[in-house]
């Protein structure tokens, strides 16, 4: 055997080892003449050059399992698994696989890490070849449109398998939703029939899948495996990464028409449009028929009726319901964790952005200044409510009566008066000291 000297990878032929060299390389002298995607070896290439021709059967069949795939490299690959021993074990789940690198790739479900960046968005992917498909999207050019929703796709056979989301084959025979593939219609049918086979050791609660679960169980493990690259802050989540990490990007072409706010994501911008200036409330509480904007909202809210306090104390036997109340109850109670204190009046934050505003107003400085009229602000959110003012706009929607107003605390003062009208105004006081007291 022949053992690569930078990653361990063992080839059985000198050849094999001189081609896998090229990887490290990073040298990719072939070619697509289509898409410009380059490849380390030519049968690399041809295989691709099928994806653009159409011809992607799955030609060779497994005579084991009866499994298709499209290489013949790929079914000599699987092959091995019916005979060969798993000696590469998990030392989180005890899964095993009878390839080193298959088994780094499933640990990556565990530890959360995303090695390969998008330099354009700061997006991570756990493998390269899906950051090579995405960087595609970002080119805009032989891209695979959908012809009945608009999505693009940087690769035929991922817009193949969106299209079975608008096809009866994996059609849910409960509500009638339409599937991708098999798996993801046996997820979604344990909507219908409460399975939930993931079980958390410390709280008990369960869920449908397991990324659920591992999201889930870090919240009492306190793990933040998803590094900001520009800033070094972590996250629980990638999409909560995600989310940050367009805070580092300068550019921000999509403008909101209404209020000239701008956004470096279209995603962005959409949720903006409907939080801020729709009326649109799509989320109802199935115990009071409160309705909310965003479903974020609504899960916090039927924790009220649930009494769910996923947020466990390590120290002590507290619960709580938010992960902003365990702070607070750890700084305050253990001591854990850290304090941010201004150095001028000692004042305690538990957050530093809190810290930041607190310091301008002893400095006296107002850095946003309306390019209207030289009023001052230490916030950017104040200057952005005082702007309303001259662009004449009213964002603010009240959800009873469908009036206008140009600041939020405006339209929380009018909607008192519509539930005094309406006589509603003792159940909303109930909701409310419910959620005083949670």
């Amino acid at each position: 055997m022949y053992t690569c000297s930078q990653c361990d990878k063992q080839f059985p032929r000198l050849s094999n080892l001189k081609l896998h060299h090229m990887t490290h390389a990073a040298e990719k002298p072939f070619v697509c003449s289509v898409c410009n995607k380059r490849f380390s070896r030519p049968y690399t290439l041809q295989n691709h050059k099928r994806v653009h021709s159409g011809t992607v059967e799955k030609l060779f069949s497994c005579e084991i399992c009866g499994k298709r795939f499209r290489t013949k490299a790929n079914i000599n690959r699987h092959r091995n698994s019916h005979t060969r021993e798993m000696l590469h074990s998990c030392t989180f789940c005890e899964k095993r696989f009878a390839r080193k690198d298959n088994l780094t790739l499933h640990q990556r479900t565990h530890t959360g890490e995303k090695p390969y960046l998008c330099t354009v968005c700061c997006k991570w992917f756990k493998r390269k070849g899906n950051l090579d498909d995405h960087k595609m999207l970002h080119d805009r050019q032989n891209m695979y449109s959908c012809t009945q929703c608009g999505k693009c796709f940087s690769r035929p056979l991922s817009l193949k398998s969106h299209m079975r989301s608008h096809s009866d084959k994996f059609k849910c025979p409960e509500c009638g939703k339409c599937c991708c593939g098999n798996q993801g219609l046996t997820v979604h049918r344990r909507i219908h029939s409460g399975e939930k086979p993931f079980e958390c050791t410390v709280c008990s609660k369960r869920f449908t899948t397991s990324s659920s679960l591992v999201k889930h169980s870090r919240l009492h493990s306190g793990e933040k495996p998803y590094k900001c690259h520009v800033c070094n802050k972590t996250y629980s989540t990638s999409a909560i990464l995600y989310s940050h990490s367009g805070v580092h990007m300068v550019d921000k072409p999509y403008k909101c028409s209404l209020c000239n706010k701008s956004f470096c994501r279209p995603s962005f911008l959409k949720d903006h449009q409907r939080y801020v200036h729709s009326n649109e409330r799509p989320y109802h509480c199935p115990y009071c028929g409160k309705q909310f904007k965003i479903n974020t909202e609504l899960k916090y809210h039927v924790r009220i009726h649930t009494d769910a306090k996923p947020y466990l104390c390590g120290h002590c036997s507290d619960r709580f319901t938010t992960c902003k109340q365990l702070k607070a109850h750890l700084l305050k109670s253990h001591n854990e964790g850290t304090w941010f204190s201004c150095h001028i009046c000692g004042k305690n934050f538990m957050w530093s952005r809190d810290l930041k505003r607190h310091l301008l107003q002893h400095e006296d400085v107002k850095p946003y200044v309306c390019s209207e009229c030289p009023k001052r602000f230490y916030r950017a959110d104040g200057l952005k409510s005082h702007q309303l003012t001259h662009l004449a706009v009213k964002p603010y929607c009240c959800s009873l009566c469908d009036k206008n107003f140009t600041h939020k605390s405006s339209v929380k003062q009018h909607f008192q008066y519509c539930l005094d009208e309406l006589g509603l105004t003792n159940m909303i006081q109930l909701v409310t000291s419910a959620e005083e007291t949670h």
